[in-house]
């Protein structure tokens, strides 16, 4: 179905502009919740005004938000949890996580569809984008770590399992060289045992010519 959007909605587009979409997202949200109305001939007849008053609407809330912005953008969360030998939690952080240790961290309240993340089940860094309008878009890092251990640990566990890995492959490879060398050096031995019998062979075989004609 098609919608005129009234309202900015992430991912989707900005107020004025008419999205196709599927027929139960647009039913069951975006129109009631107030993001859009059916684009009919008389609704589309609207979309410019509605555009222009968006327009200005958001530059208000930039300009409003922008501290906020400003605030968020580059700082780190950190979030000591219980996790397995695979660095799995024994559990997840969600979007709600996230929004609570902002407030907590930095008094500013947001609402679930403003973090977009799911919930993150592993062990690690991630940078989770803060959606404050369509044209502020500050990011920050969630940090998870292993409780007992300090932030960054993990990160070491990794550098070294991959240099452990890439040492191994590289053993591998020194291997594999050295078994086709010899593999090489075996051939070569082969041919030329095999090049010296036919040498002889003629040598015998010519000698005897020889005593025959005699």
């Amino acid at each position: 179905m098609k919608v005129l959007l009234i309202k900015d909605v992430y991912k989707l587009g900005r107020a004025g502009e008419i999205k196709k979409v599927a027929a139960g997202y647009g039913r069951n949200y975006l129109i009631p919740q107030g993001f859009a109305i059916p684009a009919t001939p008389g609704s589309m007849q609207q979309a410019g005004r509605i555009s222009e008053k968006a327009t200005e609407r958001r530059a208000a809330l930039n300009e409003e938000l922008s501290d906020v912005a400003t605030v968020l953008n580059g700082k780190s969360l950190t979030f000591p949890v219980k996790a397995g030998e695979t660095g799995r939690l024994y559990g997840s952080v969600s979007a709600e996580d996230i929004i609570k240790a902002i407030q907590e961290n930095f008094e500013i309240e947001l609402e679930k569809r403003q973090v977009e993340t799911e919930p993150i089940r592993q062990i690690g860094s991630y940078s989770v984008p803060v959606h404050l309008t369509m044209d502020l878009v500050p990011e920050i890092s969630v940090i998870i770590h292993r409780e007992g251990e300090l932030p960054g640990d993990e990160k070491e566990d990794e550098d070294m399992s991959e240099a452990a890995e890439e040492e191994a492959d590289a053993e591998a490879d020194e291997e594999t060289s050295a078994a086709e060398t010899a593999e090489q050096d075996n051939a070569e031995v082969a041919e030329s045992v095999s090049l010296e019998e036919i040498s002889t062979k003629d040598a015998v075989e010519e000698e005897s010519t020889d005593a025959e004609v005699e």
